[in-house]
C-alpha cells in the first residue's frame, strides 16, 4: 500500500514539472490564460490540474521551403528557400496570445511566400540564377521584416539554396553560354593574329630602315676605301695569287700556299 501511494506522489510530482532547455522560454497558461512573466531555462514546476506550459524557441530557426516562384516574364521557377528567423524574448506572450503555437505556419510562412512572390516577380526568370540571386535574397528579407518586426520575429537571412529553371529556358542559357565561349575562343585567336601581323609588320620595317641605311652608306667614297683595304690585305698575304683589278676593285682568281 505505501509503494503504491509512494508510486502515485512521485508521478504527480513528476507531471508537475518540465525543464526549459536553452535556447527556449516558457510561458505558464491557466485556466486558458496566458501569464506575461517569462520562464527562462532551468526546471519549472506547475499545477497539471490547471496550468500547462508553453516552450517556445528563441535560438535562430532554419526553416525550409518549396515554392514555385512567378518570374516577370510569366515563367515558374521551382526553388528551395532556407528562412532563418528568431523570436524577441520579451515578445513571445505576445505572439502566441495573438496567433497561437503554429506562429511559424500562420505568419512566418504566409509572409515569406506573399514577399517572395511580389519580389520574383520583378525578375526575369534567367536573374534568379544568376548574380542577381543575393540581391533577391535581401529583397525578400527586407519585405519580410517590414511585415513582421512588430510582431517580434526578426528575419535574419533568407538564402535560395537551389533554382530548377525551365527546361527550355535552361537550355536556351546553356546555348547562350556556348556561343559566348565561341565567340570568346574566336576573339582571342583574331587578337593573337592581329598581334602576330603587328611583329611581322614591325620586323620587315626594320629590316627595311637597316637595308635604306646600308645603301645610303655605300656612296662613291666608302666603295674606294674598302677597296684600298682589300689591296691592302691582299699585299701582305703570303700566298701566291693572281689579282685582276681595273685599280679600283680587286678580283682574286687564283691563290695556293707556297
Amino acid at each position: 500500500m505505501k509503494k503504491t501511494i509512494f508510486a502515485v506522489a512521485m508521478a504527480a510530482l513528476l507531471s508537475s514539472c518540465t525543464v526549459i532547455r536553452q535556447g527556449e522560454i516558457g510561458v505558464k497558461r491557466r485556466y486558458g490564460k496566458l501569464s506575461p512573466t517569462i520562464v527562462d531555462a532551468g526546471l519549472v514546476s506547475y499545477n497539471p490540474f490547471s496550468t500547462r506550459v508553453l516552450k517556445v524557441p528563441i535560438r535562430t530557426t532554419n526553416q525550409e521551403v518549396r515554392m514555385n516562384l512567378p518570374s516577370k516574364e510569366g515563367l515558374t521557377v521551382e526553388s528551395e528557400i532556407s528562412i532563418l528567423y528568431s523570436i524577441e524574448k520579451a515578445k513571445v506572450p505576445f505572439i502566441l496570445e495573438d496567433v497561437g503555437q503554429n506562429f511559424a505556419s500562420v505568419l512566418i510562412m504566409n509572409v515569406f511566400r506573399s514577399a517572395a512572390a511580389d519580389v520574383s516577380a520583378q525578375y526575369m526568370a534567367k536573374d534568379m540564377h544568376s548574380g542577381m540571386r543575393s540581391k533577391i535574397e535581401i529583397q525578400i528579407q527586407e519585405k519580410m521584416h517590414e511585415s513582421l518586426r512588430t510582431r517580434g520575429v526578426v528575419v535574419e537571412r533568407v538564402l535560395m539554396k537551389s533554382i530548377k529553371l525551365p527546361e527550355e529556358l535552361s537550355r536556351a542559357i546553356e546555348r547562350k553560354l556556348a556561343a559566348e565561349q565561341e565567340a570568346q575562343q574566336m576573339e582571342y585567336v583574331l587578337d593573337r593574329e592581329r598581334k602576330e601581323a603587328e611583329r611581322r609588320k614591325i620586323e620587315a620595317q626594320g629590316t627595311r630602315e637597316a637595308q635604306k641605311i646600308l645603301a645610303e652608306g655605300l656612296v662613291k667614297e666608302i666603295i674606294e676605301l674598302r677597296s684600298i683595304e682589300a689591296f691592302r690585305e691582299l699585299a701582305n698575304s703570303p700566298n701566291a695569287k693572281i689579282i685582276i683589278t681595273d685599280g679600283k676593285t680587286p678580283f682574286l682568281i687564283n691563290s695556293q700556299k707556297d
